[in-house]
């Protein structure tokens, strides 16, 4: 491939835009992405494009158009999306943007393309493959571990185990690495074809990775804000080099 792979990084927050910058557009539900995912895509060596939630029509067409997918994090999904009753402490959702997200990755996983998933991406690739999510960790933790940590993003708070034979051991070069951690929800039941490969010391997954799709993984940290350290840029370099590849 002549021309860096382009690498659709999808955008899942949604935020109201209440004290617009003066003279400019009014107030409005705005979708919102963060400079690092983008950053970290550049740095691996690929062109980064950002994909709104837009009508599913599109997802075809725009697939013809890429060569990976990152699908970057966001708030919790919606259990109707695997059909499970909502948790008294579910967070806030936007099931259309779940829709959209969800449908991306079944056809980009259809299609062979490679897939990322970072935070609530991994879970979406979960879900998508027809897996389950704890939806308040809490319940299923025993606190020891904390999962939506108060330190910037750039710190480690905690260390993940790493399965020794494991696609995601032979990027990160590690059996054990320290990860941020900034989630409410995380993988229960595992999805078609899917694998756990790196866990918490408290047991919560925090990788998983396809056995039937070599570049087909998602991770429960925010790597894209620990690039500075070689383990967390390799996953944005495989994700590059596996789309140059097509």
């Amino acid at each position: 491939m002549s021309r860096p792979p382009l690498i659709g990084v999808t955008t899942s927050e949604v935020r109201w835009i209440e004290r617009p910058i003066e003279h400019g557009e009014p107030p409005q539900r705005e979708m919102t992405l963060g400079l690092p995912y983008l950053r970290a895509v550049e740095l691996a060596g690929g062109l980064p494009v950002v994909l709104p939630p837009l009508e599913p029509a599109i997802i075809q067409p725009l697939l013809d158009r890429l060569d990976g997918i990152c699908l970057s994090g966001g708030p919790d999904l919606h259990p109707h999306g695997y059909r499970a009753e909502e948790h008294p402490r579910l967070g806030p959702t936007w099931p259309e943007l779940d829709g959209f997200e969800l449908e991306l990755a079944r056809e980009a996983d259809a299609r062979g393309l490679p897939v990322l998933g970072i935070c609530r991406g991994a879970q979406a690739l979960n879900v998508a493959r027809g897996g389950t999510l704890h939806q308040h960790l809490p319940d299923v933790t025993d606190g020891s571990i904390e999962h939506r940590q108060q330190a910037p993003a750039h710190t480690s708070t905690h260390e993940i185990r790493v399965e020794g034979r494991s696609s995601l051991a032979r990027i990160l070069r590690e059996g054990r690495t320290a990860v941020n951690s900034f989630h409410h929800q995380a993988a229960d039941a595992l999805g078609n074809g899917l694998r756990a490969v790196a866990y918490a010391p408290d047991g919560v997954v925090e990788a998983i990775e396809a056995t039937d799709h070599p570049h087909l993984r998602g991770v429960q940290w925010h790597a894209e804000t620990l690039v500075d350290r070689v383990a967390h840029l390799a996953l944005f370099g495989d994700l590059v080099r596996a789309a140059a590849r097509g």
